[in-house]
């Protein structure tokens, strides 16, 4: 019961983030949809992680190398999502306010990317490793 209200919590928390990121491309006034690259960092943000989990050796580390590399690249794939509209701003290929919107929604699917991971990541019988 817990586990089913987390996925919906996570779903809905996910389609907020995505309808700002709609929001800054579709809106008449902005009509620009360069943003919608930052998806592909959506698809990239988790898979560091799910390669140093079959990959690591969980023994009694209580940090490796080949987590602390996929933390690394995650951080970077996250700060180039937040550095791309910036940067899109600052050239003037989008307006300042769709890069707000685009901001907003990253910081949103992030935080529900962190979420899946504290919430499902934990080893338990209701986990993503089953999926």
């Amino acid at each position: 019961p817990c586990a089913v209200a987390a996925l919906v919590a996570l779903s809905f928390s996910g389609a907020i983030g995505l309808t700002f990121l709609m929001l800054g491309c579709a809106l008449e006034y902005y009509g620009v949809y360069w943003p919608l690259f930052v998806l592909i960092f959506y698809f990239l943000c988790p898979i560091p992680q799910f390669i140093a989990r079959r990959v690591a050796d969980d023994s009694d580390a209580a940090s490796s190398a080949c987590r602390e590399l996929a933390y690394f690249f995650t951080t970077g794939i996250v700060v180039s999502a937040f550095g791309f509209p910036i940067i899109l701003a600052r050239v003037e290929a989008i307006k300042w306010g769709a890069c707000g919107l685009v901001l907003a929604g990253n910081a949103v699917i992030f935080l529900t990317i962190l979420g899946f991971f504290l919430v499902f990541g934990r080893g338990d019988d209701f986990s993503w490793e089953q999926w």
